[in-house]
């Protein structure tokens, strides 16, 4: 069992920067990789990054460029650093840990508002 919880989500200007934090306990070990969504008011749940326990990120392509993904080596925090922020990322932020056995850990979300 894995529980995950977010942070630092708030109001931040267009154009300015946030960093998410995504603080995981549990069995680690059989996490394989991790994960950040969003989902907008009206819209479905998106994949914004995610990263295996090796290493390897993918991203959307509205974000490539903007947001880097990242976790600590014992992958107990997963972080999402976001850059030039728009109106459009505007957006409820949840990060995922999935196990080898396909089993997922959802958190409950962290609000992202980006407004001037």
């Amino acid at each position: 069992q894995v529980a995950v919880a977010e942070s630092g989500g708030g109001l931040v200007q267009p154009e300015g920067s946030l960093r998410l934090s995504c603080a995981a306990s549990g069995n680690i070990n059989s996490i394989y990789f991790m994960g950040w969504y969003r989902q907008a008011p009206g819209l479905e749940r998106e994949l914004v990054a995610d990263i295996t326990r090796g290493g390897t990120t993918t991203y959307a392509e509205s974000v490539k460029g903007r947001f880097t993904i990242s976790t600590d080596s014992a992958m107990t925090t997963l972080y999402l650093q976001m850059n030039n922020l728009a109106p459009e990322d505007t957006a409820l932020y949840y990060c995922k840990y999935t196990s080898g056995a396909q089993r997922e850990y959802w958190g409950q979300g962290t609000q992202v508002t980006v407004s001037s």
